[in-house]
């Protein structure tokens, strides 16, 4: 809509702003008049004309024209390609937000915004140089489902695209990588990268062929030998935050194969049993912060009494310490169905930000196996380190990144330090009817959840559709077990039931519909609402705890109230939130007796002390990115100036 980027006179006098964040969007919106004069044109053309107008751009990009050059042609003429195709017409402020990318921008776009839509735009203009794009999202559902979406649109205009999905062979993924877009989760293309990185090992020198390869074809390697990625050129990833701050705490490792002895795996077993009988604080101190347990002098003693038993054959007194804190970090830090699910009689990790499941993934450095004697499964092959990236590092190969997401703005200052790339809010298509109410808090989680169950009766008795956040696999079942008893109606989603996720969330909307759903299982789908379910105030989301970073709690509440539509979103949290361990183990325990048996705690400074953990938790993850990105720079440093590759051992 116009009037929403102002008339174009205006934003003509406003580009003299320079680089501020309104000089850039009257620069944007100038851009989106002229795609507007366009259209009339274009709509006259044929489909033929249409392609060969894309051809001569196609021309004119791999001749070295400027892309800024051609962006407003560009632009104007995906969409008229999707208006033929797909039958959706880019907004102005889509028209912004393309531009936003084009220009190494995370553009912060609200949910419902159609940033799937948008990022047609800077793709379609970036891959006319033949030097292939990456849309890069969170998982392969959301790939696959965007890819297939916007092909007709690039097919039009004559581009080719591939996606890049789990387990595919390399022949797929090599053909994927060679066309003009390529579209895959962030974790397929690390570790395709890594995996490229040890085939050239394997392979040697590849920039020079042997005598016989030259003159004789011979000692050619055969093409499954061969890396399948071409080179790091223009990556678009959608929902940046979650892909470029939530998961750059880990680096991406591919392991090689270690098989533990028999030895070994008593171990395991023997240190897990040693750990539960250790009592906390009197034998050793865990601090939450860091998932980290510590034996004490009279810890240490115990273990030392029992060093000499046969399960511990192999190890020395400070091994067996090792073993020992790992298993009380498996058994304390990592809970089942909140950071892992049973699958048979394997331990499957699930996703900490999407609650979705990764199957195939380890945890590092022995806690896997700690984890499965914990639960009394076989103990399997610990895994070595073959090679490995950081996130940072693996982005910043590419020549030029941009994204997207609906919550960015809070990061921007670490975004612009490390990826060199600034957040730019794009104005919504029509103004945000969002309603916050203020959060409620209580001193423990039954008399939480038990609020949460009467605010959903309530609700429900008025055919409001309600969607509810839960941390974890087992608080979704505490609440579905309260919503059975009180005879409600629900649809519950986590990792459990993901394959049916985009379905489940698609129909929330929908009046009385009761949906208890993990952490941000549904980002990406669209949840349609009635007229009648407009008229009673939309869709209502309830958190039933604040997540570790306010991003992860707008994108809760970003379920509702998209596109204009009404929407209203409560917190409700509990002093027995692990939010509040952000304060330290002693400090949270004080607060937990203070207030014990309280009921609910109506005064602000309570709602302040929430939001104070929170902020405490957020630095805290800030702190170990930083910490990540140093250790893996000396690391990389160390293996370079020893002459060795610094992504591989």
């Amino acid at each position: 809509m116009a009037s929403r980027l102002g008339p174009k006179w205006l934003n003509q006098v406003r580009t003299i702003a320079g680089p501020t964040h309104q000089g850039r969007l009257s620069r944007y919106a100038v851009y989106a008049a002229q795609i507007n004069a366009m259209e009339p044109t274009l709509e006259k053309e044929s489909d033929a004309q249409i392609a060969e107008r894309s051809r001569q751009l196609k021309l004119k990009a791999r001749q070295g024209d400027s892309l800024n050059g051609l962006l407003v042609e560009a632009f104007a003429l995906v969409r008229e390609a999707a208006k033929r195709t797909v039958k959706q017409r880019h907004y102005d402020v889509q028209m912004v937000g393309g531009a936003a990318i084009h220009n190494r921008c995370i553009a912060e776009m609200e949910t419902g915004e159609g940033k799937t839509l948008v990022a047609t735009l800077p793709t379609y203009l970036n891959a006319l140089q033949g030097k292939g794009v990456h849309v890069i999202t969170v998982n392969d559902y959301l790939a696959s489902r965007d890819a297939e979406w916007m092909t007709p649109i690039y097919n039009l205009l004559g581009m080719s695209v591939g996606c890049i999905q789990t387990g595919q062979p390399d022949p797929v993924r090599r053909a994927a990588y060679a066309s003009d877009i390529t579209y895959g989760t962030s974790k397929e293309f690390g570790f395709d990268f890594l995996r490229d990185e040890l085939k050239r090992l394997q392979l040697g020198d590849t920039h020079r062929k042997s005598f016989e390869q030259a003159f004789l074809g011979t000692g050619a390697h055969a093409e499954s030998e061969t890396p399948v990625q071409r080179t790091h050129h223009f990556a678009v990833v959608d929902e940046a935050d979650s892909i470029l701050i939530d998961e750059a705490r880990t680096p991406l490792i591919i392991g090689a194969n270690n098989q533990p002895t028999q030895e070994e795996a008593a171990a395991y077993y023997g240190a897990d049993e040693l750990a539960a009988t250790l009592i906390r604080t009197k034998d050793f101190k865990y601090d939450p912060a860091e998932r980290k347990a510590e034996l004490n002098a009279t810890g240490r003693r115990k273990v030392q009494a029992v060093a000499g038993h046969s399960s511990f054959v192999t190890l020395t007194v400070d091994g067996l310490y090792e073993y020992v804190e790992r298993a009380l970090r498996a058994q304390i830090a990592y809970l089942r169905d909140r950071d892992y699910v049973i699958s048979g009689d394997e331990i499957v990790i699930v996703d900490e930000f999407t609650g979705r499941m990764m199957p195939g993934r380890q945890w590092q450095d022995g806690l896997h196996q700690a984890i499965q004697a914990k639960e009394k499964l076989e103990v399997t092959l610990e895994t070595i380190t073959a090679a490995r990236v950081t996130v940072q590092d693996f982005f910043l190969k590419y020549k030029k990144l941009a994204g997207m997401t609906g919550t960015a703005a809070s990061d921007a200052a670490e975004l612009r330090r490390i990826y060199k790339v600034k957040v730019f809010k794009v104005p919504t298509n029509r103004r945000c009817s969002r309603v916050w109410i203020e959060d409620r808090v209580f001193s423990n989680e039954s008399e939480k959840f038990q609020a949460v169950a009467d605010q959903i009766v309530a609700w429900h008795k008025l055919q409001v559709p309600v969607l509810i956040g839960t941390r974890s696999i087992e608080k979704s079942e505490k609440l579905s077990a309260l919503l059975n008893a009180a005879k409600i109606e629900h649809q519950i989603l986590n990792a459990k039931n993901h394959e049916i996720e985009a379905q489940i969330v698609s129909q929330a909307g929908q009046p009385g519909r009761v949906t208890v759903a993990t952490n941000m299982a549904g980002r990406g789908t669209d949840i349609k609402l009635t007229e009648d379910v407009s008229k009673s105030g939309g869709l209502h989301v309830i958190g039933t705890e604040r997540h570790e970073s306010r991003r992860i709690d707008r994108q809760l509440a970003g379920r509702c109230a998209r596109q204009g539509d009404p929407g209203h979103c409560q917190f409700f949290v509990s002093l027995e939130d692990e939010i509040i361990d952000a304060y330290g183990e002693k400090p949270a325990a004080r607060i937990r007796r203070r207030y014990k048996d309280r009921g609910e705690l109506t005064s602000g400074s309570m709602r302040r002390l929430v939001l104070s953990a929170q902020a405490k938790k957020e630095r805290q993850h800030f702190r170990d990115r930083k910490m990540l990105m140093n250790y893996e720079k000396q690391r990389a440093e160390m293996r370079k100036n020893m002459g060795l590759n610094p992504v591989l051992g």
